[in-house]
């Protein structure tokens, strides 16, 4: 069992949560799209299709949520996503704040007596660690990945493609100050961990017997020194000598299973 925690004051709360500010971007791919139509369709504003695509599924579900369409025509694919996308004659206009959630809405939804896990990005600046490791969230049962508004990796195309698709099934909140985050996450009974080379805590010792949130930080400089002091504790992954440190995502994703291990009902 978790020691009690003793708080003279409790955390100051805003009356309303401000959404990121992000602008609308593209996403591409038949697969993309389609996780986006059947979980999350009110994100989508506009798909470019090319005149011969045959998906009856892709139009089906476009003409079912009143989606508008115009035609990809050739050369503009590259203009919209790059030369290197592999778009699949699919394009898509999103708009990222649809997707994101206040925190409150989030917590009033949350059954914390199931002893959830949430991830918390801290200043995570590569689009493919984010999308990776929300990939790896909605793997392994966590109920949602929490993406702070500022020095962090927003929602882009890049973030759509990493996660194969996983941003429109697994609850993205938009947090501001990743500490007073924290603070309302203990309130609510959490345990926090930061992942660090040389954690308190090793990587399969615990039982993770409380509502849990992983905190994620920056790739070159790892979590601040002021939300460490947030954390109840830090979390180190057993390794080899011969190997330093893993890559924030992939740290995520070793935690992440580790956690499914003692919580087999979240899978």
């Amino acid at each position: 069992m978790r020691p009690k925690r003793h708080s003279k004051h409790a955390p100051r709360r805003t009356s309303e949560h401000r959404k990121a500010s992000q602008g609308k971007v593209y996403i591409y791919g038949k697969h993309a799209l389609l996780e986006a139509l059947q979980n999350a369709p009110q994100v989508i504003r506009k798909v470019f299709l090319a005149p011969d695509l045959r998906d009856t599924e892709l139009r089906v579900l476009l003409t079912k949520h009143d989606i508008p369409t115009t035609s990809l025509t050739s050369g503009s694919g590259k203009v919209l996503v790059g030369r290197d996308a592999v778009h699949q004659g699919v394009i898509a206009l999103m708009d990222p704040a649809a997707l994101l959630i206040s925190l409150d809405d989030f917590l009033a939804t949350l059954h914390t007596k199931a002893n959830p896990a949430l991830a918390v990005l801290g200043e995570v600046q590569d689009p493919h660690n984010v999308g990776a490791i929300i990939r790896s969230a909605a793997a392994f049962g966590l109920s949602g990945v929490l993406i702070p508004e500022h020095n962090q990796a927003g929602i882009t195309g890049a973030v759509v493609k990493a996660s194969a698709g996983m941003v429109f099934r697994v609850p993205l909140v938009s947090i501001g100050n990743v500490n007073q985050t924290l603070h309302v996450l203990k309130e609510k009974g959490f345990w926090i961990y930061g992942l660090a080379m040389k954690g308190s805590v090793s990587l399969g010792t615990d039982v993770f017997d409380a509502p849990t949130a992983f905190v994620v930080g920056n790739e070159g400089a790892g979590i601040r020194e002021k939300t460490l002091q947030v954390c109840d504790a830090t979390l180190s992954i057993p390794m080899h000598k011969r190997t330093e440190s893993l890559n924030a995502a992939v740290s995520a994703a070793v935690v992440f299973y580790e956690w499914s291990k003692k919580h087999p009902e979240a899978l």
